[in-house]
């Protein structure tokens, strides 16, 4: 019988902000593929209040609209009690990064993420300014 393994890895990303939309997807499979892990979870966390991870289909069109979707639920040009409190105006980033929340769990079967055929993991930076983040990437299995 083999022992349980938790690995901890980590995705380093330079982002745009403003609803900056990034596929982490293959580097979950490359930090995956490492652990030898065969039959398990993968979580992937964002530390910081401005930032998610969620699942869609990583194509153009669909990018577009969810970018225009977030804009469209939290309005840009509306007053928040948080920014009257802190300078740098990003309460929008705070209330659209709350709606997905920061973590993601993906079972993983034979060495794969159980992932649909049009699926992909996503970072969505939602600050107000470019950022450098870094993820949290947990897989327990055997």
């Amino acid at each position: 019988m083999s022992e349980t393994k938790f690995v901890t890895e980590y995705i380093e990303l330079s982002t745009k902000g403003n609803i900056d939309i990034v596929d982490i997807t293959s580097e979950l499979k490359k930090l995956l593929d490492r652990s030898k892990v065969s039959d398990g979870i993968l979580t992937v966390f964002v530390p910081g209040a401005t930032g998610a991870v969620a699942t869609i289909e990583y194509e153009e069109g669909l990018i577009k609209d969810t970018k225009e979707l977030f804009l469209e639920l939290i309005k840009e040009n509306k007053k928040y009690y948080h920014d009257l409190s802190h300078a740098v105006g990003n309460a929008t980033s705070h209330l659209r990064a709350t709606l997905l929340g920061p973590s993601l769990t993906i079972p993983i079967t034979d060495g794969k993420m159980a992932l649909g055929i049009w699926q992909q993991v996503v970072f969505i930076d939602f600050d107000n300014r470019p950022r450098q983040r870094k993820l949290i990437i947990k897989i327990i299995g055997k």
